[in-house]
């Protein structure tokens, strides 16, 4: 064995056995009664008989809105369980509105999966000097953190345990008014950067529901998998690095406030003009099934217990589809048994309609690879397929959902319509990562008035102005679209060699199961 692997292995060990797995404290949500919003909602909720109330957040400015304006509103609590947090003007912003309400005694606890916590141990574990505020990281990796080398070394050495990611995306205040969806935190998820961002899709989510996700984050913090971010550090920050951090935020804001002045001033429009009040009247009130998959679902060694899975509590819903089945997912790979399910529901007459990525506008090529040899079997069955297009900058294609912004648009929007009657928003893709390896939660909603608002969202996206529509014409398949006006159909898969090649590769090695 060469001397530099010995070194490696040597470091690996050393900083492993610096993060043993310690207990750590055990809580609970804060009932929703102890504070005056949480009551408010609780008052407005009991004229409902057990309902909740929902507002759909379809486009980046009321998701960021509402979840700056909730943490505002928050008295007592504010609960975040989050798979990806980038650094950004938009993030920078929500953070210092949790140190303003951790400063007014809010308790907040922020759940982050190990890969937003990669590299950025010091920089996120010094939020948690505040003595209200509260980090832990779940299923983190135990080997070789302490530099880039050693932490690649780590993840090689447990594939498996780096296989297996917790995705959820969850915000809650008061435990009376909460955010489900897609979006994770950076400012591609808010319309906020120069040039890709994501289109996407949230649910605000008032009343019993609240209580019912709140459960679902604590069976998540409470878990032996989740551990304080400060395990992980052999220096621990203070007070005075809280201090200069809270310094540099705000000059970093100020900053932004003077070079980016549009994108700033329409963030904090929340400041001025808040909207939470206004939303409050406008929700829809349904019954609802809060679901999430069981966080020891990422310890399985193999394929894990259906038991455990949040698809195995939609499969019935799914089963019971009898008319219309519309379906929107960033990342579609169906495999053996999405297959079976979609071509026996399309062969017994109902219309089932996919909107996904288009190769050129996926963020992950990759994944496309495992999506793209199914489409013609689908079709054969009469299964549509819409891919969206990247979207430009275009006033013309602006869109009261979000389906175009300030700059290039990738879709990453999970969410289903049933029967023109049911609808679930959430993290969930249809594929096997977010079946059987990655942790998700969701919201199913019956209500037609909530499903008809999200099928008007999916018929927009699936329009050609909007989407390639593939279909099969001669057994080969070809994308209608319509640019200027006019449509026309393509022969050739849009979206470049590179991608091509890139999608090709994934397909031909056998990716498939990890996608």
């Amino acid at each position: 064995m060469s001397r530099f692997l010995c070194a490696m292995l040597i470091a690996l060990l050393l900083v492993g056995c610096a993060t043993t797995r310690l207990p750590h404290d055990f809580s609970e949500v804060i009932p929703a009664s102890e504070s005056a919003f949480g009551r408010s909602i609780q008052a407005q909720a009991a004229a409902h008989e057990g309902r909740s109330g929902f507002r759909l957040l379809p486009n980046s400015s009321e998701a960021f809105r509402a979840r700056a304006e909730l943490i505002r509103n928050a008295q007592k609590s504010v609960d975040l369980q989050y798979y990806i947090v980038h650094n950004g003007i938009s993030t920078r912003a929500l953070v210092r509105e949790m140190l303003l309400a951790a400063d007014r005694g809010v308790r907040i606890r922020i759940l982050l999966d190990d890969t937003a916590s990669d590299g950025q141990e010091e920089v996120i574990a010094t939020l948690a000097v505040h003595p209200n505020i509260y980090i832990r990281v779940f299923n983190p990796l135990h080997l070789g953190r302490s530099t880039m080398v050693t932490r690649t070394m780590g993840r090689l050495l447990d594939l498996s345990q780096q296989h297996r990611r917790m995705h959820n995306k969850l915000w809650l205040a008061d435990n009376s008014a909460a955010i489900v969806g897609g979006r994770n935190l950076g400012d591609e998820y808010f319309d906020a950067k120069p040039d890709l961002n994501f289109t996407d899709m949230d649910l605000l989510c008032i009343g019993p529901v609240a209580e019912q996700l709140g459960h679902s984050f604590d069976q998540y913090w409470n878990s032996a998998l989740s551990l304080p971010i400060s395990d992980f550090l052999l220096n621990k920050p203070t007070a005075q690095d809280l201090l200069e951090s809270r310094q540099r935020l705000e000059q970093s804001l100020q900053t932004s406030r003077v070079e980016s002045k549009a994108l700033y001033d329409h963030l904090m429009t929340y400041q001025t003009q808040p909207q939470i009040e206004t939303w409050r009247k406008q929700l829809i009130w349904a019954h609802n099934t809060a679901m999430w998959d069981a966080p020891s679902k990422v310890l399985a060694d193999a394929e894990p217990a259906r038991a455990l899975l949040m698809a195995t509590q939609l499969r019935p819903e799914l089963d019971s589809v009898s008319n219309e089945l519309i379906m929107i997912s960033a990342y579609f790979v169906p495999q053996k048994p999405g297959m079976d399910y979609l071509l026996g529901r399309a062969d017994a007459g109902v219309d089932v309609r996919l909107l996904t990525n288009s190769l050129e506008a996926t963020d992950v090529p990759a994944v496309h690879g495992g999506y793209a040899p199914y489409r013609k079997a689908l079709l054969e069955h009469g299964v549509k397929l819409y891919e969206l297009r990247r979207q430009p900058d275009d006033p013309g294609r602006s869109s009261s959902f979000g389906f175009s912004g300030g700059s290039d648009s990738s879709l990453h929007t999970k969410a289903m319509i049933l029967d023109k009657q049911k609808v679930f928003i959430g993290s969930f893709n249809f594929d096997p990562r977010s079946v059987f390896w990655n942790t998700e939660v969701g919201v199913l909603v019956d209500s037609p008035e909530l499903a008809g608002y999200v099928r008007q969202l999916a018929l927009e996206g699936m329009a050609p102005v909007m989407s390639y529509q593939a279909r099969l014409e001669n057994g080969e398949i070809v994308w209608l679209t319509e640019d200027d006006g006019r449509l026309h159909t393509l022969r050739k898969e849009p979206g470049g060699k590179w991608r091509s090649f890139k999608a090709w590769l994934s397909d031909k090695i056998g990716l498939e199961k990890m996608l």
